[in-house]
């Protein structure tokens, strides 16, 4: 199952869970704490603090203008 890192209210977040809604795929969501210092995950995951970051198996996308177009291309 995909794993989605997110801030609630980040809007390139948004984009992402709604584009994730509009193609009807199921992940998992994980909340990160609000200061980018505090996202020792994000990091571990991706090598950077900022969100979203998406990961589809093997596949690691750290940027809404990376995961919008993956997705459409691999789900759409």
């Amino acid at each position: 199952m995909m794993k989605l890192y997110n801030l609630n209210a980040c809007p390139y977040c948004i984009m992402v869970r709604d584009k994730l809604k509009e193609l009807n795929l199921e992940y998992e969501t994980i909340n990160v704490p609000p200061s980018h210092r505090d996202r020792h995950e994000v990091f571990k995951v991706s090598g950077q603090y900022f969100v979203p970051v998406l990961v589809d198996d093997t596949t690691i996308l750290d940027d809404e203008e990376k995961i919008l177009p993956y997705l459409d291309e691999k789900y759409g």
